[in-house]
């Protein structure tokens, strides 16, 4: 129907709030899958083309909002400089929060199928591919980002949550467990 691209396949960004294993509800709404894609303000080229991206979908989806796009419409990219100023994982990012009712393809840098929960999850680094689209419900009008694929490249401090037992222990060599145990038998 039209030429106009509406997809992104980001730069490198830092994922937040993975929720891509099993859909929630929130407010009792359909259950989704989501995440927060964290992009550094220097991903001039993913900033960009996110900015195309959303004038497109405005441009696609006029007839939605009754054929004139409205002067202050909501979009999805945010800064979270303004945004979550107390949040120092924030800080010199933009960000969009996308979702999905599909799951997502989670890969890990091979392109390698990622199946195991531990090996994805909010901290880590990696691509993203993401639509964005317009939403008119209930009075509400704006450009949503939908949640395609993701691609992890990168292992990163864990957010918001407990550490993995690999994490935790990584720092702990073998050879010294035994040479503590040694003093301990």
């Amino acid at each position: 129907m039209s030429e106009l691209n509406t997809k992104v396949i980001t730069g490198k960004v830092r994922f937040s709030y993975a929720n891509v294993w099993e859909p929630k509800s929130i407010n009792e709404s359909k259950p989704k899958y989501s995440i927060s894609l964290l992009i550094p303000k220097s991903d001039e080229k993913t900033l960009k083309d996110i900015r195309q991206a959303i004038e497109n979908a405005k441009k696609i989806g006029v007839s939605v909002f009754g054929g004139k796009i409205p002067p202050n419409i909501k979009t999805p990219l945010r800064d979270g400089d303004i945004e979550k100023p107390d949040d120092e994982i924030y800080a010199g990012c933009y960000f969009v929060n996308a979702n999905s009712g599909n799951k997502p393809g989670i890969l890990d840098k091979y392109k390698n199928p990622i199946t195991n929960p531990e090996d994805f999850y909010s901290g880590c680094y990696g691509y993203a591919s993401i639509n964005f689209y317009v939403f008119n419900t209930n009075g509400n009008k704006g450009i949503a980002c939908g949640l395609n694929n993701l691609m992890k490249t990168d292992e990163g401090e864990v957010l918001g949550g407990k550490l993995s037992a690999e994490l935790d222990f990584e720092s702990v060599e073998a050879a010294s467990i035994d040479t503590d145990m040694d003093g301990l038998l």
